[in-house]
This record gives structure tokens, C-alpha cells and sequence, in this order.
């Protein structure tokens, strides 16, 4: 019982952070998302309403997946994670979010590590990378706040 209100709760924070993080970010970064001339033209385009469409109803099913699956792999170590100082499980979990989930991450995008090697210097732009850095360390801020207080 344990392990499942850890991943329910778990998949509430990511949820509630990747919202807070993802609609602050937005009001910054319109302009990359949506409309003509978009820096980020190999994503749907939140600017058109067929496209927006589209992600809408999988947006929230897709984030429990993401939580459900993040959560499931810190079972053997929950022990471990209960016995932190709030302070160092705040550490933890924001670091692991955005090193793992975001900056180091196999993906490659204007952000990340694979990004820097194997984009097109076209999405490789300062002011991309800035933006889309700010919502990684805003959501993994967040995250990592509510993960230390709401998860032990």
C-alpha cells in the first residue's frame, strides 16, 4: 500500500508541477511553440487548433504514465529517501529532474547534452535554450519541493 500512495502522490507533484512550470514558461515562450516561423517547427503547433487538439486529450494521460513510471523506479531506494534530511530529498529529487529528466537525457533537444551533438545548429539558438532551461529548472524546482515535503 505503501508503494502505491508513494506513486499516486508522486504522480500528482509531477502533474502539478509540469502544469505550474509548463503555463509559466508559455506566457514566456509563445513565440517557439506556436505560429509561423516558430524556432521549435518540429513540434505540433500549439497555435493551430487542429494540432492543439490533438495533444489536449493526451496530455494528462500521458503525464500519469510519465509519473507512474518515474515513481515505480525509486521503490528499492524509497527506504533510503525517508531517512533524508527534507533538505537533502529536496536535493535529491530536484536534481534528479533535472539532470535525468531533462539536461542529460538521451533526447536530443535544444537543451540537452544529445541536443548539443546531434541538432541542427538552427535549433541550437541562446535564446531557445535559455527558455526551455528556465522551465526545466522551474519544474524541477517545484517537484523537488513538494516531492520532500509531500512523499515522507
Amino acid at each position: 500500500m505503501a508503494y502505491l500512495q508513494f506513486t499516486l502522490w508522486f504522480i500528482v507533484i509531477h502533474i502539478v508541477a509540469y502544469f505550474i512550470a509548463g503555463f509559466i514558461d508559455l506566457q514566456v515562450a509563445k513565440r517557439f511553440y506556436g505560429g509561423k516561423g516558430r524556432d521549435l517547427d518540429f513540434l505540433r503547433d500549439m497555435a493551430d487548433p487542429e494540432e492543439s487538439r490533438r495533444v489536449m486529450p493526451l496530455l494528462v494521460p500521458s503525464q500519469v504514465l510519465r509519473g507512474m513510471l518515474m515513481s515505480v523506479v525509486l521503490y528499492p531506494i524509497l527506504g533510503a529517501l525517508a531517512d533524508l534530511t527534507f533538505g537533502l530529498r529536496f536535493a535529491f529529487f530536484a536534481g534528479m529532474m533535472f539532470v535525468y529528466a531533462d539536461f542529460a537525457s538521451a533526447i536530443p533537444f535544444s537543451n540537452t547534452i544529445e541536443g548539443f551533438i546531434y541538432m541542427k545548429h538552427r535549433y541550437m539558438k541562446k535564446e531557445l535554450f535559455w527558455t526551455i532551461q528556465f522551465e526545466a529548472v522551474l519544474y524541477s524546482l517545484i517537484f523537488g519541493a513538494a516531492a520532500a515535503w509531500f512523499l515522507f
